[in-house]
């Protein structure tokens, strides 16, 4: 639907929010106050969320009460009608001052794919791309802001991803991920792999499953081209195996990088080894996930493992710990993976 840009490891905040200190004064429209319809969402936001992201939803603006309410009942519809169970949005703002209750504070918004469990979603009603929101919906964001963190639905070191890309309410709904083109696949000849052989994968695939490495990390392409081979040598070497034991693994450049590839077996997954596509995260996401970049990185490559028929259309996604005793892939990467489609504990 929208998508994140990028989410360092720093508290970024949007130009238009200024770095004044916040003061926790906002008016509340309520679901009930503006006839929301009741819905079925169940998945529960973790508290308090880590990540703020702002969008804006042009062709919405709205002045006053009664046209920001019309305006929220036709995007509920608008959202409900596109698969989402509410609304998307944890809390709408309009040019009116005031802040319009989504899925609130306990439940996960439709906001940000990979975020929607740890984040707070929140929209502008109209907001033009290049102008700001008026001055009293700033102070109302300000305002809502401070509340979240001082009542702990929102980290005090939540991260706020500097740039979103907007929501286009007139475009003909999009049911799911959208489609894209296969991510660049850095090939073993680009990152210096030794020759080995491995056993055949059954194709399709029936399953993708995400692990992590364990062990450091990697932010550019040949800082991950380095990483990538010295893993090769730990299988061959240390562990005997007959390659490096993924399919593909994803560095913290957004890069994706050739393991054992398409159509040989990982070795990290027993049982799973000859029906499965392993695709690892370099590096340890215990308390931290990965970056967007490599997060989208990830699921652009299991859309193209479907689109080129070496994963089945109806394939289960799993992380590490489901299918092994281990800590693979991380609680935080696991968190995330658990909201993306074909998810299956």
């Amino acid at each position: 639907m929208v998508g994140i840009s990028e989410a360092g490891d720093q508290n970024i905040q949007c130009s238009c929010l200024g770095n004044e200190s916040l003061q926790d004064v906002f008016v509340m429209v309520s679901r009930e106050e503006w006839g929301a319809r009741a819905t079925g969402c169940r998945s529960e936001l973790s508290r308090p969320a880590n990540v703020l992201v702002v969008h804006h939803v042009p062709g919405l603006e709205c002045h006053n009460q009664t046209v920001c309410t019309r305006k929220l009942q036709e995007l509920q519809a608008y959202h409900i009608h596109s698969s989402w169970c509410d609304v998307a949005y944890n809390f709408l703002v309009g040019d009116d001052g005031r802040v319009y209750e989504g899925v609130g504070w306990n439940v996960q918004g439709s906001h940000d794919q990979g975020y929607n469990n740890i984040s707070l979603g929140i929209a502008f009603f109209g907001t033009q791309e290049g102008h700001s929101p008026s001055p009293v919906a700033l102070s109302a964001l300000k305002g809502l802001i401070s509340h979240a963190v001082k009542k702990g639905h929102l980290s005090p070191k939540y991260i706020q991803p500097l740039l979103v890309k907007s929501e286009n309410c007139l475009a003909p709904p999009q049911k799911g991920r959208q489609k894209k083109g296969c991510p660049r696949i850095v090939p073993r000849s680009a990152w210096g792999a030794r020759e080995a052989h491995c056993s055949k994968m059954a194709l399709p695939a029936k399953y993708a499953i995400i692990l992590h490495s364990a062990g450091r990390t990697c932010s550019q392409p040949d800082e991950c081209r380095l990483l990538v081979r010295d893993l090769q040598s730990l299988f061959l070497d240390r562990l005997n195996a007959c390659d490096i034991g993924y399919n593909f693994l994803i560095g913290q450049d957004g890069g994706v990088y050739e393991g054992v590839g398409w159509n040989s077996q990982g070795s990290r997954t027993e049982g799973y080894n000859d029906i499965a596509l392993s695709i690892t995260f370099m590096g340890v996401f215990t308390g931290s996930p990965p970056n967007a970049a490599a997060l989208e990185a990830a699921q652009d490559l299991i859309q193209c493992a479907v689109d080129k028929g070496y994963l089945t259309p109806n394939y289960l996604l799993m992380g590490h710990s489901d299918v092994s005793n281990t800590l693979s892939p991380g609680q935080a990467l696991y968190n995330i993976i658990k909201t993306w489609p074909h998810f299956k504990h």
